[in-house]
């Protein structure tokens, strides 16, 4: 069996149209790269056929691992489910819609080879490219956002949440354990877990590609971001800073 290269973690709720084309998609640039990847396809307590479409990928070079929650618990809860049952160790979070395209993983990669713990890819930075970019009204509140969280955590990192960040073994496994916001500010808390637990985190600029169907309430995030950004910030006071070799519980 050859040596599995990259585990690429997928949290899915009703991704049941889009989640077939992603896997494919992902099994073509494998096999291009001749490398062999593990796909770890979270079902977020979907309703429709997501896990049906999950268990019909199995051919090399992808492996195709299906988790399920029996009710939807959140994309942080999804995603930190999948990366501590990864095998790889490298480990790619990637969004079901494949907004940021599988071969941006490259640009990722050049910094883990470069000594870095995680890489993350960005939508802010100088070389970023949004084609198509997000519609006016979720670009003002991505702003409005970016400079609240920039006050309170993270002040050096442009752009927390874009869904593709690729994690060393070791490092996932220390800081998704120690996650607890299992909506979609989690991206917040495990970077700021990584930085407080001393992991070297590389920001890159990457292609990024707005899909209509977005599961995320432009609302919902208003409501939700200065209270959670909060409760991460006063958590992150509770963890030592730099216990991180090693650490896989709070």
């Amino acid at each position: 069996m050859a040596e599995l290269a990259l585990s690429i973690v997928i949290p899915a709720f009703n991704e049941a149209r889009r989640l077939g084309t992603t896997v494919e998609r992902l099994r073509q640039y494998a096999r291009q790269r001749g490398e062999a990847w593990e796909v770890v396809v979270v079902d977020d307590g979907s309703t429709d056929a997501t896990g049906d479409v999950a268990r019909g990928f199995s051919s090399a070079p992808l492996t195709v691992q299906l988790l399920v929650n029996s009710a939807n618990r959140g994309k942080g809860h999804a995603v930190a489910r999948g990366m501590l049952a990864a095998s790889a160790e490298v480990l790619l979070m990637s969004d079901a819609d494949l907004s940021t395209p599988i071969e941006e993983l490259e640009k990722l990669r050049a910094w883990l080879d470069r000594g870095y713990d995680v890489a993350i890819g960005s939508r802010d930075m100088p070389d970023s490219r949004l084609d198509p970019p997000q519609p006016l009204l979720r670009r003002w509140m991505a702003a409005v956002f970016r400079g609240l969280r920039r006050r309170l955590m993270l002040p050096a990192v442009r752009d927390t949440q874009c869904g593709f960040k690729l994690f060393r073994r070791e490092a996932a496994r220390a800081v998704f354990a120690r996650q607890t916001i299992g909506g979609w500010l989690f991206d917040c808390e495990v970077l700021g877990l990584a930085e407080r637990m001393g992991y070297r985190v590389k920001e890159v600029g990457v292609v990024w590609q707005h899909h209509p169907h977005s599961r995320v309430s432009v609302l919902r995030e208003a409501l939700t971001a200065l209270p959670t950004l909060l409760a991460i910030r006063r958590r992150l006071k509770h963890v030592e800073r730099g216990a991180r070799r090693g650490a896989t519980a709070p």
